[in-house]
Order: structure tokens, then C-alpha cells, then sequence
């Protein structure tokens, strides 16, 4: 088990780091700046996922009379936002690749700072707990790391070797496929004991019903054509694992209850995404289309 747990993390790392580069090496300044420059659209999503997002997950908790440890688990995860899955499901789904790349990348920048105060609020307002303290710099860093510089480094061979962005391109969407099929089976192999420990409970369906709602929330706040609002649908009940496990790990000393509902709740967000992508991609061109925001 030891063994599976430090596989998963290998992959995880690795899926992180191609899926990031992959999408830098696919998208041009000029393409990244049309984005940013779009106020009025990353003010929603910015709304949708810092605000209305985990405001559901209280709500879902709250609807389904989750006990404790389910309940901390969900609001952890709604708090959470900018998981690198989601620029992985807008390659998937053939959408709006640069503009959920960068939604993706400014969530989890933001996101590392918001979340402390965000679970905080929740936990505290849900009757669960108080004066959740997180190191807000590490999660800083980590972003930093494992997602804004493999994607700075794809926009910069793009910028200045653009043949070495060509040809380095369909390897690291390769490497990102292939880490990501074996992040999900690694990720159900070290947690299928408490996955188990779930079936019956209300946790399950809970999870399914937050992320419904979140993937609505994420299309209806947005701007643009289709393609683009099911980019964003896709990105919002994907939540980054890393800052939830950090706050089981220091506010709720590994709580094993705790960590069995996070692992379930995050894997089942995956579970009915990406199925959800695959079907959207068949319905679409093979070449993602980008250009989406007029």
C-alpha cells in the first residue's frame, strides 16, 4: 500500500507538470493576454468558484445532513479551487483550451491564497470548527511550482523555438494522458478500502450531487459561445486535492474518517467529468477551437 501511495504522488507530480506544459506549449502570449483582458469573464468565474461553488458544497452538506467528518471533507473540497484535472477535461472535451487553461492556472493562484479563509468560514459557520490555520505560502509555492512554471516554460519555447514547441508538444499531451490514466488507477488501488467504507452512506451522493450542481453553476457563469461555457462547467466541480489534504493533515491531524470522504468525494468528481468530456469531444473537431472570443 506504501508502495501504491508513493506511485500515486509520482503520477500525480508528473500528470501536473506535462498537463501544464502541454497547454503552454499550445497557447501564444498574444492568445493568453486576449484572455486575461476579458474582465467581465473572469469576474464570473472567479464568482462561480471562489464564491457560489463552495457556498453549494455547504449547501449539499447541509441538505443531505452529512455527518462531521463527510461534511469537513466537502466543504474542504468546495473551498478549493483550480485543479489541474480541469485543464486536462477542457483538452478532453475538445472545448475552449486556452481560455480554460488560463482560468484553470488563475483559480489555482488565487485559489491557494482564498482557501484557508474560505474553509475557514464554512467550517466555522457549519458548527464543525474554527481557527483552521494553513500554510498559505507552501500552497502558494506549490502552485507556483508544479503548474505556473511548466506552463510558463510551454509559453516561452512557444514564443522562441516554436519548432521545439511543435515537436515537444504531442509528447508531453501524451505523457499527460498516460499519467492521468494512471493517477485514476493508482488513486482507486491506494483508497479502494475507503472508498468501500462509503457505499451506503450518503457521502457518495452527496459528492455527486455537489458536482452536478457545481458544473452548472461553472456553465451558467460564464460568457461566450457553448463550447467555451462547457470548458468552464468542466473546471468548476474540479477541485485541487493538494490544499484539502493539507488542511486534514494540520488542522485535523489525518483524521482517517476525514481523508476516507475526501478520497471518495474527489474521485467521484472525476468519475462523472470525464465521461461527461469524452462524450462532449465526439460531438466536436478533433482540433480544439480557440478561437472563441469574439
Amino acid at each position: 500500500m506504501e508502495f501504491t501511495a508513493a506511485a500515486f504522488n509520482v503520477a500525480l507530480v508528473v500528470f501536473i507538470v506535462s498537463t501544464m506544459l502541454a497547454a503552454g506549449l499550445g497557447t501564444t502570449l498574444e492568445q493568453l493576454t486576449e484572455v486575461l483582458r476579458e474582465g467581465w469573464l473572469l469576474l464570473l468565474v472567479l464568482v462561480a468558484n471562489l464564491i457560489v461553488v463552495p457556498l453549494l458544497g455547504w449547501g449539499v452538506a447541509a441538505a443531505f445532513g452529512l455527518g462531521t467528518s463527510a461534511a469537513v471533507a466537502l466543504l474542504l473540497v468546495a473551498s478549493s479551487p483550480g485543479a489541474p484535472f480541469g485543464a486536462k477535461v477542457a483538452m478532453l472535451q475538445h472545448g475552449d483550451v486556452l481560455t480554460g487553461t488560463t482560468v484553470q492556472v488563475l483559480l489555482a493562484a488565487v485559489g491557494s491564497v482564498t482557501f484557508p479563509l474560505t474553509a475557514n468560514v464554512l467550517v466555522d459557520r457549519a458548527g464543525l470548527g474554527s481557527d483552521l490555520s494553513l500554510p498559505v505560502a507552501d500552497l502558494v509555492l506549490s502552485v507556483a511550482v508544479l503548474q505556473l512554471v511548466p506552463f510558463a516554460v510551454g509559453l516561452s519555447l512557444l514564443r522562441w523555438t516554436a519548432a521545439v514547441a511543435t515537436s515537444w508538444g504531442p509528447m508531453a499531451e501524451k505523457v499527460s494522458s498516460l499519467s492521468l490514466a494512471a493517477v485514476f488507477a493508482l488513486g482507486v488501488g491506494s483508497s479502494w478500502e475507503q472508498i468501500v467504507s462509503l457505499i451506503g452512506s450518503l457521502t457518495l451522493l452527496s459528492a455527486a450531487a455537489f458536482t452536478a450542481l457545481a458544473a452548472i453553476a461553472g456553465g451558467v457563469l460564464s460568457t461566450g459561445p457553448r463550447v467555451r461555457r462547457t470548458t468552464m462547467a468542466g473546471i468548476a466541480p474540479l477541485r485541487n486535492a493538494g490544499p484539502a489534504f493539507a488542511a486534514v493533515a494540520i488542522a485535523f491531524d489525518n483524521d482517517p474518517a476525514i481523508l476516507a470522504a475526501l478520497t471518495g468525494i474527489l474521485l467521484v468528481g472525476l468519475v462523472l467529468t470525464l465521461p461527461a468530456a469524452a462524450r462532449l469531444a465526439k460531438t466536436r473537431p478533433e482540433t480544439a477551437p480557440q478561437d472563441v472570443h469574439g
